[in-house]
């Protein structure tokens, strides 16, 4: 494990980093991330929005130092920060109407093209608007983990998917997300995006920077942030994530 001392900023993706898919954090993670939080600047980014920010990860966080704190839901197309009022919105990339009618279209014919049957039982949203982002979740948005994780473990279903999709949207940004869905950005915003934001509102440059997530393999979510030189720690869970912060805290 290199030593972290000269980083000034630990970015942390969310689910399966962190916590489970859309599960919230526990309380022995919530209490390490606020020791990081007394010597670091912490940003957490993922492909969830900031609802999903609000009832997974904030509640645990609230005695932590929440000014180091940075949200960047929906693979960094937002940024929220806390100042005396709360939580503030300081960009969002929202998609138009035109945009957005665009993309459920495209999925709406992907589904016959690619030969998707849409379950019996759908879990909250098929396709979810996050503003940002058009999510699809293959038994919806909140289908229960069990369910989730059984459905594309290798990503080979939602690579076909996508397969299809790029060629009817391509000039939007299209990736696999979670455990079982696939998220749409205009051009260009992925988490890759997210760094680079976090190094122009933040001031902190890439040099200062370490992210650490479970998807840094080809086609993963977390993947394009090795393209912007950021040092990154590949974690397989939240408990390996925990022994990552837990020598972080030694080290500071």
């Amino acid at each position: 494990m290199p030593a972290h001392r000269t980083k000034r900023l630990i970015v942390f993706d969310l689910d399966k980093t962190l916590t489970l898919s859309k599960q919230p954090v526990d309380d022995e993670m919530a209490a390490l991330l606020r020791r990081l939080l007394e010597t670091k600047k912490v940003a957490v980014i993922s492909g969830g929005s900031f609802k999903q920010f609000q009832i997974q990860f904030v509640p645990k966080l609230t005695s932590g130092r929440l000014e180091r704190l940075f949200l960047f839901p929906t693979c960094g197309s937002a940024f929220y920060r806390h100042g005396t009022g709360g939580w503030e919105s300081v960009y969002l990339e929202k998609l138009t109407a035109a945009e957005k009618k665009r993309i459920y279209d495209a999925f709406e014919r992907m589904f016959s093209k690619a030969g998707f049957r849409k379950p019996e039982t759908i879990y909250g949203e098929l396709i979810e608007d996050r503003e940002t982002q058009i999510t699809f979740g293959a038994h919806g948005s909140t289908a229960p983990l069990a369910i989730k994780s059984v459905l594309d473990p290798d990503r080979k279903k939602r690579l076909a998917m996508i397969a299809v999709l790029e060629r009817l949207i391509p000039e939007f940004e299209i990736r696999t997300g979670g455990t079982s869905s696939i998220d749409v950005t205009r051009k260009g915003i992925d988490k890759g995006y997210g760094i680079l934001q976090m190094e122009k509102h933040l001031g902190i440059p890439r040099s200062e920077m370490v992210f650490v997530g479970d998807d840094l393999g080809p086609g993963g979510n977390d993947a394009p942030v090795i393209a912007t030189g950021v040092e990154v720690i590949a974690v397989t869970n939240p408990e390996h994530t925990k022994r990552v912060i837990r020598s972080m805290i030694k080290r500071q």
